[in-house]
């Protein structure tokens, strides 16, 4: 959920501009086979305005693939699927929808993660600093908070997990053979040992 789905996460931080205030969650190992994460996670986020984030993922292979988003408001939706990106009203009438051919033709570039790259360059060329550490950070978090949840079986909050000591830093950082002893599958109610 950290290091794949934070990104899913920071599409619903960046649109709305909110953090998570609590996160309940729930996930399991079904298939992996190393280290001590789970391979799935299925977390409700309560955002500060009180409006709820269902986020859900999966690392398994031969199982169906969704990486996808999904924001209903009271006018209508916004989806990201099957690389389309659609908005519509509470009837199901497009409203909007991104035109990828048109894209090809009006802009010498559309790609959003060259994009990307472009903005910051000329950001650089600029002097124009850019400031994201912000929203990473909230985007982290909350997925921090997210596998915490599912981890303890525990309503998280950011102000819980903001102050505490949490730390899963190896503490010989030398590469070579591991001690994989401590690396125990998280059991949701029950204290690590």
């Amino acid at each position: 959920i950290v290091e794949q789905h934070v990104h899913n996460i920071d599409v619903f931080t960046w649109f709305s501009g909110l953090k998570p205030v609590s996160a309940v969650g729930f996930g399991s190992r079904q298939r992996r086979l190393t280290g001590d994460q789970y391979d799935n996670f299925s977390i409700d986020f309560t955002m500060e305005n009180g409006i709820h984030l269902h986020s859900m993922s999966r690392q398994i292979d031969g199982c169906a693939n969704n990486i996808s988003e999904f924001i209903q408001g009271t006018k209508g939706s916004w989806s990201t699927a099957n690389d389309e990106t659609v908005i519509k009203d509470l009837a199901g009438n497009v409203i909007w929808k991104y035109d990828k051919e048109a894209a090809a033709q009006t802009y010498k570039q559309h790609d959003p993660y060259t994009l990307e790259h472009i903005n910051w360059i000329t950001c650089i060329r600029n002097k124009k600093p850019i400031e994201q550490a912000s929203e990473t950070a909230v985007s982290n978090m909350a997925a921090i908070m997210g596998r915490e949840s599912a981890y303890t079986g525990a309503e998280i909050t950011w102000d819980a997990m903001t102050a505490s000591p949490l730390d899963y830093m190896p503490k010989d950082l030398n590469m070579g053979k591991m001690d994989m002893s401590g690396f125990v599958v998280p059991v949701p109610g029950k204290p690590k040992g």
